[in-house]
């Protein structure tokens, strides 16, 4: 497959490339831009090489309810709760992560804020776990595949609040992405794993809620089971390059 030429965004993540270590490679690449040539993306050690999922994207950024790095105490919510929420894309697939707005108006204006597509747009939803505040807009993709972790999938399909079943899956989705266990926050939790421009992301869900509680190795409060929350961020840093958190925008994993 011929790599990609070069858009402004891909210069962008070149530049974005050289603070997290591989300057070398990305000035090479800025190089070969500038000459018009097209080249290929700089590869981590982390990244698998697989050359399905073809761009993510944030659609709402999340933020907590209440945040103790910012001097919150954690017996009474400040604000209301956002969720993270991505969208991965690939070749016959659109795949929505914890699809966060629950007014439909405001997921479908978020969506085409973000990357002008339309809810019908949405092939699949994937919820990392069973906390109201990550699928609160699933029921606003009544056309797309319903997936999440088969504990969560059980929780959720005997809740009686859906108008239809969520399906269990494990594994591989779409050739690229990785059903990822990440217990914790809570038992059944699972994160997803994918490559794109040659590094690992993870879709971390609430395994990882800010990038101040990953540095610190912190868990939220409501976390079930702390101990092995922590061995999990563990766990996520040595797989991943950038991480997606349940509330907060995607960092590098050494920032």
């Amino acid at each position: 497959m011929k790599s990609p030429s070069y858009t402004k965004d891909q210069c962008s993540r070149a530049s974005f490339l050289a603070q997290t270590g591989m300057a070398l490679l990305a000035t090479v690449a800025a190089a070969n831009v500038a000459s018009g040539e097209t080249v290929p993306l700089p590869r981590s050690t982390k990244s698998r090489g697989n050359l399905k999922v073809k761009r993510w994207d944030v659609i709402t950024m999340g933020n907590l309810s209440r945040n103790q790095y910012w001097g919150e105490a954690n017996d009474k919510a400040v604000r209301k709760v956002l969720c993270t929420c991505t969208l991965i894309r690939g070749e016959g697939f659109r795949l929505l992560v914890d699809p966060s707005e629950a007014d439909a108006g405001d997921m479908a204006r978020e969506l085409d804020r973000r990357t002008g597509l339309k809810l019908k747009d949405i092939t699949a939803a994937f919820i990392t776990h069973d906390h109201a505040d990550h699928w609160p807009g699933l029921a606003h993709f009544p056309e797309a595949r319903w997936m999440a972790g088969p504990g969560v999938a059980e929780i959720l399909n005997k809740s009686g609040k859906l108008t239809r079943q969520v399906e269990p899956v494990t594994g591989v989705l779409f050739e690229g992405i990785e059903v990822l266990p990440t217990p914790g926050h809570t038992p059944s939790h699972h994160s997803l794993q994918f490559d794109c421009d040659g590094l690992s992301v993870i879709a971390a869900g609430d395994a990882i809620a800010t990038r101040d509680f990953f540095r610190d190795r912190q868990n939220f409060y409501n976390a079930a089971d702390p101990k092995q929350g922590v061995a999990t961020m563990n766990k996520i840093a040595e797989l991943a390059d950038l991480i997606i958190p349940g509330h907060d925008n995607y960092f590098v994993t050494g920032s």
